[in-house]
C-alpha cells in the first residue's frame, strides 16, 4: 500500500510538519521532581529517529493546584526550561516538530506527592465519580491566576525552543469542566449561560496567544462526546471550537473522545482491543467540517494503512498513533520505506503502557520492552565474540531471546516442540475480545526470522541433544503447564483446566463454576466464553472483584460483558473442594463456607507451574543454562519478553 497522504507535509499555523503521523501527549512516568529527565529525552528521541512528524510532550501543570499525580511535569517556574530545551534540540535534530501540553485537571486528581488526599479545585463543587473527589469552587481571583499560569507556562516552553503548545481541554479536565453545564453551575462571569461558560477557555487561549505571539503553534485537544450522560455535549464542544477558530486563536484541533470523570468514559483515554480501529474518525470529520484549521484524530489507529484511509477519506488532516509508536518507534520510517509488513503492530492490551502509568511505573510495551528503557536496553550492541546459541522453546520469551541474540551477531538456533510458535499467546487469542492478541506471536516470529534465527519446529529437545551440541550458550524457555491447587474431591466430578477448554475440550451442559486465581484475562475470558455457549456460569475469585489484575480500561470491558451475559461473580472466595454436583468454596476473610449446587463442571483458571524438567536435568549434568519466561517463573507475556531481551543483551 502506498502512503501518499500520510507522508505529505502539513502546514500547522506557520510551521510545516514533515508528515501526518503524531505522537500525542501521554504521561510516561519518566519525570523527576516535575522536570524532564534523560530517560524521557531518550524515549522521545527514539520516536523522532523513527520518523514521527509531530511529538506532543505530555501534560505540564500550569499552577500548583494542577498536580494531579506525583510524577507530573510542571511548567510553573523557569527551572523547567533547561529540560525542555534539551528535549527540543534532540527531537529537532531528526526533523520532528515538538509541542508541549499545558494542563490543569480541575477535579480530576488522582494522587498527591505524599499520599495524603489533595485539595482539588473546579468551577463548582460538583463531585467526581471515578476518583471520588469533591472539589472546592474556584474564586475569580484564582481563575485569573490559573489563566496567567497557562500564559507563563506557554512562554517558558517557547523560550525553551518548542514549536508550540497544546491546551488540554479534553477528557473532562478543567477547561471542559467550565464548558459543561452539569459541572459548572456558577452564576457569575464564568457561568450561567454558554457564552460565560466559554469565557475561561477563551481567556486561556487569548492569554497564551498574547504572550507568545503569532509564530508558535497554539493547538487545542478536545473530546467530541465524553461518553457520559452528564458529560460535555458534543454540540457545546463543537461551538466552542468554532468560536476559537473564528477568532483566529488556534492552529489545530486534536480530536479524541471520553472523559476521565467516569469509569466508562475513561476507557476511551486508551481504548482496549475490543474497540474498533479509528472509531473516532467520524467525530473528527464533523469538527473538520466546522473549523478551518487542521484536525488531528486519535482512537486506536495502530497501523499506517488505517491512518492512510482516514486521511484519504477526508476525515482528518493527521492521525494520532501514540501506542503504535510505543510498540514500534520505527513505524513511520518502515511505512515510508515500503516495509510496512515489518511493523510491530500494537494490540491495545494496555498492560505495560497505560497500565504502568496507573501503577506509577515508567511506561513500556509487552512486545517491545525496550520502550522506556532506551538508555539501558534500547541499543543493540554487536557481540565482540559471536557465539553459537541454542534456544529451547518458541514462546514469547524464546522468540525474543533468539531475535535479540541474532541481531547482535550470534548464530542462533531455536527448537520448538510443537508445530507452531507463540506458546500461550496462541491460547490467549482464543479468549473473547482478545483475538488480536495473537499478533504478539506473529510479530515476535517475524523479528526472529528477519534476524536470521534458524527455527526448528516439532523438535522436542532432550538432555542428550544438548550434551551432543557443540555450541556455547543454552537458553531454556520451556514454558509452563496448568496448576491444579490442593482440594478435596469426592466422587468423579468433571474438572477441567482453562487451557483445555480453550483448546476445545467439551464442557458438560449446565452450570459451570470457573475458579479464578490470578484475576486476569483467563478467568473472565473463559467465563464469557462459556456463557456465550449457553452455560450458566459462576466466576469465583479470591479478589475484591473479577479482573482485578487487568488494566482498568480492559477490565471495564470484561466486567460489562460479564454483566450482560448474566455471569454470577462470587468474590473473596477460594476453592476448598468438589463433588459430583457441588463446588465448596471458602470465604477468604471469614473462612465460612460458600457452596454452589447443581454444578455440571468446574473449570480451573488457577495459574501455571514451571516446566523445568529439561533445565533441571541439564543443571544436574553440569551444563550451564539460562532460564527465561514461565519456566523461570510463570508470569505474563510482558515479563517473558523482557526476560528474553535481558538475557540476550548480556550474551
Amino acid at each position: 500500500m502506498s502512503f501518499d497522504h500520510l507522508f505529505e507535509p502539513l502546514v500547522v499555523g506557520r510551521t510545516v510538519v514533515k508528515n501526518r503521523i503524531i505522537s500525542s501527549g501521554h504521561d510516561t512516568v519518566m519525570v523527576h521532581d516535575g522536570r524532564i529527565t534523560d530517560q524521557l529525552i531518550a524515549y522521545h528521541e527514539a520516536r523522532a529517529a523513527g520518523g514521527v512528524g509531530l511529538i506532543v510532550v505530555q501534560v505540564a501543570g500550569v499552577h500548583e493546584t494542577a498536580r494531579y499525580t506525583s510524577h507530573v511535569l510542571m511548567a510553573t517556574d523557569d527551572g523547567c526550561i533547561d529540560g525542555y530545551r534539551r528535549l527540543a534540540e534532540t527531537v529537532h535534530a531528526h526533523g520532528t516538530t515538538v509541542v508541549g501540553q499545558l494542563f490543569h485537571p480541575g477535579r480530576e486528581v488522582m494522587e498527591s506527592v505524599d499520599g495524603s488526599l489533595p485539595v482539588a479545585v473546579a468551577p463548582s463543587a460538583v463531585a467526581n465519580e471515578r476518583f471520588r473527589v469533591m472539589p472546592r469552587a474556584l474564586d475569580c481571583d484564582e481563575i485569573v491566576e490559573i489563566v496567567h499560569g497557562y500564559a507563563e507556562g506557554a512562554a517558558r516552553l517557547i523560550r525553551a525552543g518548542l514549536d508550540g503548545v497544546e491546551v488540554v481541554a479534553s477528557h473532562g479536565y478543567l477547561p471542559a469542566q467550565f464548558l459543561n453545564p452539569f459541572v459548572n453551575v456558577r452564576d457569575d462571569e464564568y457561568g450561567g449561560d454558554e457564552s460565560r461558560r466559554l469565557r475561561f477557555l477563551l481567556d486561556v487561549v487569548r492569554a497564551i496567544r498574547d504572550r507568545v505571539g503569532p509564530e508558535p503553534i497554539v493547538g487545542l485537544r478536545a473530546s467530541m462526546d465524553e461518553r457520559d450522560p452528564r458529560g460535555l455535549a458534543p454540540e457545546i464542544a463543537l461551538r466552542a471550537l468554532q468560536s476559537l477558530d473564528d477568532m483566529g486563536l488556534i492552529d489545530y484541533v486534536s480530536v479524541t473522545t471520553g472523559t476521565s470523570a467516569t469509569l466508562a468514559g475513561s476507557d476511551h483515554i486508551a481504548p482496549p482491543m475490543n474497540v474498533a480501529n479509528g472509531y473516532v474518525a467520524p467525530a473528527a470529520k464533523r469538527v473538520r467540517e466546522a473549523v478551518g484549521v487542521p484536525v488531528f484524530v486519535a482512537g486506536r489507529i495502530n497501523q499506517p494503512q488505517e491512518a492512510e484511509r482516514i486521511l484519504a477519506d477526508g476525515l482528518a488532516d493527521a492521525c494520532v498513533m501514540t501506542r503504535a509508536m510505543i510498540c514500534d518507534p520505527t513505524m513511520a520510517n518502515l511505512a515510508r520505506d515500503g516495509r510496512a509488513e515489518e511493523i510491530r503492530a500494537c494490540v491495545a492490551c494496555n498492560q505495560a503502557c497505560i497500565g504502568h502509568f496507573h501503577a506509577g511505573f515508567a511506561i513500556s510495551c509487552i512486545q517491545y520492552p525496550e520502550a522506556g528503557r532506551e538508555l539501558t536496553l534500547g541499543r543493540r550492541v554487536r557481540a565482540t565474540r559471536p557465539q553459537r546459541v541454542l534456544v529451547v522453546g518458541g514462546g514469547p520469551a524464546g522468540l525474543k531471546a533468539a531475535a535479540v541474540a541474532a541481531e547482535r551477531g550470534h548464530d542462533v538456533t531455536l527448537h520448538e516442540a510443537s508445530a507452531h510458535l507463540g506458546g500461550q499467546v496462541l491460547l490467549a487469542q482464543r479468549l473473547p475480545g482478545r483475538d488480536e492478541f495473537g499478533g504478539v506471536a506473529t510479530n515476535l516470529e517475524r523479528e526472529a526470522r528477519r534476524a536470521g534465527v534458524t527455527i526448528v519446529l516439532n523438535s522436542r529437545v532432550e538432555r542428550e541433544l544438548v550434551e551432543a551440541w557443540s555450541g556455547d550458550r543454552v537458553v531454556v524457555a520451556t514454558g509452563s503447564r496448568p496448576h491444579r491447587p490442593p482440594m478435596e474431591v469426592l466422587g468423579a466430578p468433571t474438572i477441567l483446566d482453562a487451557d483445555s477448554v480453550l483448546l476445545g475440550q467439551a464442557v458438560p451442559v449446565g452450570r459451570v463454576v470457573v475458579v479464578d486465581w490470578r484475576d486476569d484475562w483467563v478467568g473472565v475470558g473463559v467465563a464469557r466464553l462459556l456463557a456465550a455457549t449457553g452455560h450458566e456460569v459462576n466466576l469465583a475469585t479470591p479478589g475484591y472483584f473479577a479482573g482485578a489484575s487487568l488494566q482498568q480500561y480492559v477490565r471495564d470491558e470484561h466486567l460489562a460483558a460479564l454483566a450482560r451475559a448474566g455471569v454470577d461473580v462470587l468474590t473473596l472466595v477460594r476453592l476448598f473442594g468438589v463433588d459430583d454436583d457441588s463446588v465448596y468454596l471458602q470465604h477468604v476473610l471469614t473462612d465460612e463456607p460458600v457452596i454452589v449446587d447443581r454444578v455440571s463442571a468446574v473449570v480451573l483458571a488457577t495459574g501455571h507451574r514451571p516446566t523445568r524438567r529439561l533445565a533441571d536435568e541439564l543443571v544436574a549434568a553440569g551444563v550451564p543454562v539460562e532460564l527465561i519466561g514461565d519456566c523461570l517463573a510463570p508470569r505474563t507475556v510482558e515479563e517473558a519478553v523482557l526476560d528474553g531481551l535481558r538475557v540476550a543483551s548480556a550474551i
